[in-house]
């Protein structure tokens, strides 16, 4: 695993590995243990101009290779994932402190949807549609959409990532990929390894590992890339929206949530609580589906909430090395004096902590708070960490109203004893996706994904990657003469 910190802490740039040019390093930490994993020299604009020139001259040559030999690359990544899953997983432990289970997690996550990408390079159909003109034929080609600039996260930073190169590039796109700062390797440059050794063209995919600190816009401005898909904040997401509306590129955007787990007054109570412990503490709560916010019905609010701090005391936080943590460190110390003050803020606006975690370094332990006054601004936005308001309701009405009183709509979940009492419930919720009797944290590789309001624009996996990373064209066959009016 070391070797990966040693051997790919470089650029990616035209098939060739060498270092930025940049004036400064971003240094790649274990956010456990500071340990210093990798330095890498940022890229400059003028590398991320030689990343997209790459990108479209190759684009041009891998769009016209037969789609089955495309589908066979993207085959053996998956088999190369697959014997180095255990190194991979290592990695992902280092470098983001995920735990042995997360990175479990994610790696299936990644096996899946490289899976049905490989499957994708066959899926472009063309179309015969009719017409009122006499004798003419008019034929709708899917086309590749040109070259894909792709901005990950850190988070999930190897599948995120994963999920729109794999796609982009079975569908016969080139792809230049901004790996998050935090996360440079996993999230960047092991990707281009992986499809490297399994044989895709030199310049067909590029990784530029740099800051906007140094290059500014270049990345979304550039003229090359036709789609930009950006993993992250609605904050950075709504800037980049910004930019691509204005030089009318396409923008897919995945984002930050604020999801409700809501607990109805026939739940199944001990259910409702495993649910709601994996939704809101899975990777630290750094995922954007995650529970922020717990809304329980009042007829079982003492019983849930006792059985809820009962089990959020077990989780055990420390070394995610370690096969029985479960809470490992936040990415960097940012954001673990971010969660602090999300806890000391709820605590002066009036709110209990029924579980107080502690903070050491870059490790926040999970905290529960109870009693937050109803207009408080934490109960409206994206809380990325082990922290989980409670908040009661009466009647289903108040409960639809609290889910919706967001900014965000991309996940959720309820329960109930009655399956379609749920359904009817999930329509009235104003969000990507809706689960109900599950947790809010799902993915599939064929069942749209995305969100409404600021937390997203555009959907992804199965039919939708179509629309995200490939464009239409019409072309008209006039058999015999038109007739023209002059």
């Amino acid at each position: 695993m070391s070797s990966y910190f040693t051997d790919l802490a470089q650029q990616y740039i035209d098939g060739e590995w060498r270092p930025g040019t940049g004036a400064w390093d971003v240094i790649d930490f274990n956010p456990y243990d500071d340990e210093k994993l990798a330095s890498v020299t940022i890229a400059t604009a003028g590398e991320v101009d030689q990343a997209y020139r790459a990108a479209a001259r190759a684009q041009k040559e891998w769009a016209a290779v037969n789609p089955y030999a495309r589908r066979a690359v993207l085959d053996k990544a998956l088999r190369l994932l697959e014997e180095r899953e255990e190194h991979i997983a290592e990695a992902i432990v280092a470098e983001l402190g995920g735990t042995r289970l997360k990175a479990g997690f994610e790696l299936h996550l990644a096996k899946e949807f490289l899976r049905e990408s490989a499957h994708l390079a066959l899926a472009p159909e063309g179309h015969i549609l009719p017409s009122p003109v006499d004798g003419k034929e008019n034929r709708v080609h899917r086309e590749p959409a040109g070259v894909v600039g792709v901005i990950g996260p850190f988070n999930f930073p190897f599948f995120l990532a994963l999920k729109s190169v794999a796609p982009a590039l079975a569908l016969g796109n080139g792809v230049v990929l901004k790996p998050h700062q935090d996360t440079p390797v996993v999230g960047g440059t092991l990707i281009a390894k992986i499809f490297e050794d399994a044989g895709l063209p030199p310049g067909v995919l590029n990784v530029v590992i740099t800051d906007i600190a140094e290059i500014g816009d270049a990345f979304i401005e550039h003229p090359v890339p036709k789609v930009v898909s950006f993993t992250g904040s609605d904050e950075v997401g709504r800037h980049v929206a910004t930019v691509c509306a204005s030089l009318f590129k396409r923008a897919v955007l995945e984002l930050g949530g604020n999801s409700a787990l809501v607990v109805l007054d026939d739940a199944d109570v001990d259910y409702a609580v495993d649910a709601a412990v994996f939704s809101r503490y899975v990777h630290q709560g750094q995922v954007c589906m995650a529970a922020n916010r717990i809304l329980v019905d009042r007829a079982v609010a003492d019983e849930f909430t006792a059985k809820f701090v009962a089990k959020v005391r077990t989780l055990k936080a420390g070394d995610p090395r370690d096969p029985e943590t479960v809470i490992g460190p936040v990415i960097n110390s940012r954001q673990a004096d971010h969660l602090a003050g999300v806890v000391e803020q709820a605590l002066a606006e009036g709110a209990t902590a029924l579980v107080h975690g502690a903070r050491t370094g870059n490790l926040v332990e999970p905290s529960v708070v109870t009693g937050l006054p109803a207009g408080s601004a934490l109960l409206r936005q994206e809380v990325f960490g082990p922290v989980a308001f409670l908040v009661p309701f009466d009647g289903e009405e108040e409960a639809v109203r609290l889910v919706n009183d967001t900014p965000y709509g991309l996940s959720g979940a309820v329960h109930t004893g009655d399956v379609e009492r749920g359904v009817r419930f999930a329509r009235r919720i104003d969000t990507g996706m809706f689960h109900v009797n599950d947790g809010t944290v799902h993915d599939e590789p064929i069942v749209p994904f995305g969100g409404e309001k600021h937390s997203g624009v555009g959907r992804l996996n199965g039919d939708t990657w179509l629309d995200a990373f490939t464009t239409t064209k019409w072309i008209s066959v006039q058999h015999g003469r038109s007739r023209f009016p002059f």
